[in-house]
């Protein structure tokens, strides 16, 4: 199917959506304005969806000729933006419902962390619409830069609000209590792909587990539109025009929805109290310095997070049962190909359901075969990952990662990054949870398996929730080890894998006390320079937090910058230029030692001749230097 086809009826179901949202009733209680900013900033997406909805139904060549890839990119930002709209929907609903104007009670509290979650989930989803495709105009380019960065400054603002309640309510403890709040988390989760390894890759009872998670600021009932399943996929080209005519709805059981994205949860958790959530959603409340269960407010004893396996099983009979389609579009042995039609691949899948069954051979010879055989189908193609994963064989191969083995462990941990490649298998992938064994296998394995140990998850943090939930679950001390111990390769694989990790504020801490500032030291005055270029990277993401900015100045890396302004590369002066300037904002000792060290030479000539990022890095220093100097 055209991407341009997909576009056209995924612009109109979304326009409808903003006119819904924009022309709803606001609350007009203690969260007016949250609820006003939100909408005004969403009434912004008119203009775009109506370009896209414009082009893709003009018959334009571009629109009609679009590659499968195309249509895929463009199905994943239409589904994402639709989930992220209606999401919005549901929280104006629930804000509106919202009557107390205490903003410390429990329901208060959820609902300005959900405007956090919910601005994060708009600005990631505007991030990734192909703007080139749908020849977007440069006017309404910039109107979406600037909402994308109104959203961003808005979801920092809700996060450092949520901390700074949670900092206050902490410190007012007595000391005991205090103390308890300091536990690391011990969450465990999955794992990561192979052609992405350079830097640019329970509860026991039901009674118990269906807790329900009614609330004053849920609406009693949720419903998912046909148009988009539970995991986001779009049917919207077949069914986007009839929107507005016959709205056809599913209403999901309360029960099934995350307390705080009140969406349908894939890996539901429990958490000390007894309430279950989804686990990226409970990960970042709780990243964010939040100590309470966000449904009751009762303090929580500790930050384990249990998988919920039977709500898990639950939801996905319900899915099965109301015709929700599955992600890899796989149905009785026959597969749905991007263009629509379908092939019989019942054979390749006997074949495969054969080999699978091997990996649990008694026999050692033939689990090695069978597990080599895995590695090299999940290399060759989509079909074969779709089938391989269809047949059951990530938990299997999970399981394997424990092995003592190393060879099966070695060609385990390949057909699991291999798998995940394909985009629906990163959610197999951590629902099986394959995250610890992964990080098992990156400290402990042979060298071949730790390297694609760590470009298994640079894999699956692609996805951004997976980033939170990686990062709690240890590997990131794992990953500094292998960057400054590993082979060249499995250096380069770390290096790109921490370098993604750390796009979450909550993950560059964790790096810095990992000790991640010494190893790219390291790497900046290695005399071979290999990896100067995944040095400066990483710590241009780093240093714009509070602990990763102190222990790169402790560890003496700014003469190191200003020396690699002088004779570095012109993406290592572009890079060097940018850290230098997230040191010395507003911070007058550093810019005292940079001018000490005479970064104005070379500061200036890179305003002349670096690159047009560079240029403008090197101009804003050089005003800070010009105006401390005038004090």
């Amino acid at each position: 199917m055209a991407a341009g086809v997909v576009s056209d009826a995924s612009a109109a179901f979304l326009l409808s959506l903003v006119h819904d949202i924009v022309l709803g009733d606001l609350a007009a209680g203690m969260f007016k304005k949250d609820c006003t900013d939100l909408v005004r900033r969403i009434a912004l997406f008119t203009h775009l969806l109506e370009e896209i909805r414009d082009f893709a139904a003009s018959d334009h060549p571009h629109a009609s000729s679009s590659s499968s890839s195309s249509s895929s990119s463009s199905s994943s930002w239409s589904a994402d933006l639709a989930v992220a709209l209606q999401a919005a929907k549901r929280l104006l609903s629930a804000a509106s419902a919202h009557h107390s104007a205490n903003s410390s009670d429990g329901a208060a509290k959820r609902i300005s962390f959900q405007f956090q979650c919910v601005t994060w989930k708009l600005e990631k989803s505007l991030a990734k619409i192909p703007f080139d495709q749908f020849q977007i105009s440069e006017e309404v380019q910039e109107q979406v830069a600037l909402v994308r960065a109104q959203l961003r400054r808005a979801t920092e603002r809700y996060g450092s609000l949520n901390s700074r309640k949670v900092s206050n309510a902490i410190s007012q403890l007595p000391e005991k209590e205090r103390s308890n709040t300091n536990h690391e988390i011990s969450a465990k989760l999955d794992s990561i792909p192979e052609s992405c390894t350079t830097l640019g890759h329970a509860a026991d009872k039901e009674t118990k587990i269906l807790e329900r998670v009614n609330s004053s600021s849920i609406p009693s009932e949720v419903c998912l539109s046909n148009e988009v399943d539970s995991k986001g996929q779009e049917n919207l080209a077949a069914k986007g025009a009839e929107q507005t005519k016959k709205p056809n709805t599913l209403v999901i059981p309360v029960d099934f929805l995350c307390p705080i994205s009140l969406e349908l949860m894939r890996d539901p958790v429990i958490v000390a109290t007894g309430q279950t959530y989804e686990r990226s959603y409970i990960q970042r409340w709780i990243d964010c310095g939040n100590v309470t269960c966000p449904k009751t407010q009762q303090k929580l004893e500790n930050l384990t997070l249990t998988p919920n396996y039977v709500l898990r099983s639950v939801i996905n009979q319900w899915c099965a049962k109301h015709n929700i389609e599955q992600p890899s579009g796989l149905a009785n042995g026959r597969l749905k190909k991007s263009n629509g039609s379908f092939c019989d691949i019942s054979g390749d899948m006997a074949a495969i359901q054969e080999l699978v069954s091997k990996l649990s051979s008694r026999c050692l010879e033939e689990r090695r075969a069978a597990v080599a055989e895995i590695r090299s189908l999940s290399k060759r193609s989509t079909d074969n990952r779709i089938l391989i994963a269809d047949t059951g064989a990530i938990p299997v191969l999970v399981n394997l990662l424990t092995t003592d083995d190393a060879s099966i462990q070695e060609h385990a941990v390949t057909s699991i990054l291999n798998l995940s490649i394909f985009e629906n298998n990163k959610s197999l992938i951590m629902l099986a949870g394959a995250v610890p064994s992964i990080v098992q296998v990156l400290r402990a394995g042979s060298m071949e398996a730790r390297e694609n140990a760590a470009a298994t998850l640079f894999s699956l943090s692609l996805a951004d929730e997976n980033k939170i939930i990686i990062g709690s679950s240890g590997a990131i001390p794992a990953l500094v080890d292998l960057l400054q111990n590993g082979s060249n390769r499995g250096k380069k694989d770390a290096a790109t894998a921490l370098f993604n990790l750390c796009i979450y504020q909550g993950n560059k801490g964790r790096a810095v006390r990992a000790g991640i500032i010494t190893a790219l030291l390291k790497m900046l005055t290695d005399s071979r320079n290999c990896m100067v270029d995944e040095a400066l990277t990483i710590l241009s993401i780093l240093a714009s937090n509070h602990d990763a900015k102190a222990a790169i100045v402790k560890a003496s890396t700014i003469p190191v910058l200003i020396d690699l302004l002088r004779t570095g590369l012109p993406r290592n002066k572009e890079n060097a230029a940018a850290i230098l300037l997230c040191l010395c904002k507003r911070d007058a000792e550093n810019l005292a030692c940079i001018i000490r060290l005479g970064a104005a030479i070379p500061l200036t000539e890179l305003t002349k001749s670096g690159t047009e990022r560079a240029k403008r890095k090197a101009t804003s220093l050089l005003e800070h230097l010009r105006k401390l100097q005038q004090l």
